[in-house]
């Protein structure tokens, strides 16, 4: 009996993890991993900022704090076998003020609830010796956090899958999708075609859009924020030994500010997050009529934005001025001026936004039929990704693991 055949669209870190879990379950199954640019990795991924979260933050219980924690396991696990560098640098959250010392307690206590290992509520001589150049009234230190090169990392899957039997199709860009008896057809934009039994779309800042060629609802819509960062000049890259962290305020959509050490030697200051004029614009030049109607005509961003328009104005500012983007980060390290830092990378988020205004916190899976469209995979996604193909391939092959 011929086994099924399955097609995996988005080659990004969560396509390659499907494509490779499909195979490990499935040896022998027909498996194809479809991505529409010419190498893996070239949106989300490869400008992620390479951070393996612990799960400090997370509603304990919530899917996004399981799948972080078993993806932990699993990546690091992944790194060793693959010889890939796997560097538990720390982590220290910094507390500015009396109200920010206050969250620390709650994030710990989620922290411990999730099950990451290490935590320790610091003061200011404890914070002092983790990060002598960093001013606090208190910390969190997460020493376990660690730092990986999420590329690198998918490449090694895709050698994985076809190593494994599997087909990687790169410079598949998908147009449609239709149903051919009891098979999927996926369309490509030079007429190419694969056929498939069963589809999953990883397709990161296009999802809703490839989720709408299989009949998906438009809610949540995706609206791409780009975050900025700069470079510590190698000289002065020791005024950073871990990553260094603000408090979340709950108040606010994002994070702020913060400083993350690379596996290449590089030490990041950012980002910010600004409206990006095009899903896949990753600097103020690359604008997209199309993508700028989908964002704003969307009545989820314009309740969003009546809500967090000093946010964003703020983090525009930051964005248009050097001087203010490095304040952000001086109240935590002072020592730091603008002559320390030169222009870095850009990325762009894929922000899942209900028609409500309300951002989409948790991973969200839909499935139509023998389609299952991955709508929301937000940070933790690249942490956890083993993880979450284990609980996508749970649920596309009907397994019991996928409700547990």
């Amino acid at each position: 009996m011929n086994q099924p055949s399955y097609a995996v669209v988005g080659g990004g870190i969560l396509g390659a993890a499907t494509a490779r879990q499909l195979l490990q379950l499935k040896p022998g199954a027909r498996v194809t991993l479809l991505e529409k640019e010419p190498v893996l990795a070239e949106h989300q991924t490869g400008h992620n900022s390479g951070v393996v979260h612990a799960g400090l933050y997370y509603t304990p219980g919530s899917l996004k704090a399981k799948l972080c924690r078993r993806g932990v396991g699993l990546l690091q696990d992944f790194c060793a076998e693959h010889e890939l560098t796997y560097d538990e640098c720390g982590k220290v959250l910094v507390a500015l003020n009396g109200t920010e010392k206050a969250r620390l307690a709650d994030i710990a206590g989620r922290a411990r609830a999730n099950g990451v290992p290490g935590v320790r509520e610091l003061d200011q001589a404890e914070l002092a010796d983790i990060e002598p150049h960093v001013t606090g009234v208190a910390g969190l230190h997460s020493p376990h956090t660690a730092i990986v090169d999420y590329a690198a990392v998918t490449r090694a899957m895709a050698q994985d899958i076809v190593d494994a039997g599997g087909t990687v199709r790169t410079s598949f860009e998908v147009t449609g999708l239709r149903q051919d008896g009891q098979q999927t057809v996926i369309q490509g934009s030079d007429g190419q075609e694969e056929r498939a039994d069963r589809v999953v779309l990883c397709a990161g800042l296009q999802s809703d859009r490839v989720a709408a060629l299989a009949g998906d609802e438009a809610d949540p819509r995706i609206v791409p924020f780009r975050g900025e960062y700069y470079l510590l000049r190698p000289e002065r890259r020791d005024l950073v030994r871990g990553l260094i962290y603000p408090v979340p305020d709950p108040r606010y959509p994002f994070l702020g500010v913060h400083m993350t050490p690379r596996v290449d030697g590089e030490v990041m200051v950012g980002p910010n997050a600004v409206l990006a004029l095009a899903r896949e614009g990753y600097g103020w030049s690359r604008i997209s009529g199309r993508d700028l109607r989908d964002a704003v005509g969307w009545p989820g961003f314009r309740r969003f934005a009546a809500k967090h328009w000093r946010t964003g104005a703020t983090e525009m500012l930051g964005s248009l001025s050097k001087q203010r983007f490095i304040g952000a980060a001086r109240r935590y390290v002072p020592e730091l001026t603008t002559a320390d830092v030169v222009p870095g990378p850009r990325g762009v988020r894929a922000q899942a936004l209900d028609a409500d205004g309300s951002l989409v916190d948790d991973f969200r899976i839909n499935r139509r039929g023998s389609v299952l469209s991955v709508r929301n995979a937000p940070s933790p996604a690249a942490t956890s990704s083993l993880a979450i193909a284990e609980h996508i391939v749970d649920t596309l092959l009907d397994r019991k693991e996928a409700a547990a």
